[in-house]
Order: C-alpha cells, then structure tokens, then sequence
C-alpha cells in the first residue's frame, strides 16, 4: 500500500466491498483494491446498477478492441508461422469475448 501512495495514488474513504481493505484513487481516477487486487466500481444511491455496468461493458469493449487492432499489427509484421499461430489464436479468444460483449450490452 505504501508503494502505491508513493506512485501519487490517493488514499480514500471508502472499503472495499470484498474484502474492506481501504480503497485507493489512481491517477486516472479508477478506485483500486490492492488486497483483491481489483478495481472497483462504486455505485451511488439513486443511480441504477445497469447503468455502472453498463460503462464497464463499453470500457471492456474498448478495450477488446484496441488488443484486436494491437494483434493485427504483429500478425502484418510476423514471418514466423509459431507465432502466427500463437497471434491467431489469441485474436479469435479476443473477437469470440468481443461478441459475448456486444451480446451482453444488447440484452
């Protein structure tokens, strides 16, 4: 935890809710358990759970989509066919996640 505040993270209020060990605020303000080892997504009263999920799903398909593209580019730049092999089957576990994203955003 130490090293986490001398990084510039930033000591909160809240516990988390797994384990409550304190919460940290990262830089990019994403609230971080370093006991769990999770980031935790805080859902205030009033607002719908659906909607806090909601934007994990999108930040999750975001992300999905950047390591698709990241993928692609080795696979332009590789001429060794065991790592192609290991490049393809990686960018088909990420595009069959990606679709169970797209479908769990849909319903």
């Amino acid at each position: 935890m130490a090293d986490l505040l001398r990084q510039g993270t930033t000591l909160t209020e809240l516990s988390c809710p797994a384990c409550f060990s304190p919460l940290f605020r990262l830089k990019d303000g994403t609230l971080w358990c370093e006991k769990c080892e999770k980031k935790v997504i805080v859902v205030k009263e009033g607002e719908e759970a659906e909607k806090a999920a909601g934007a994990a799903m999108d930040k999750l398909e975001a992300t999905l989509l950047s390591k698709v593209q990241d993928i692609q580019g080795k696979i332009q730049q590789t001429e060794d066919m065991d790592e192609l092999q290991k490049l393809s089957t990686a960018l088909s576990e990420l595009l069959s996640n990606l679709e169970k994203v797209k479908k769990m955003k849909k319903s």
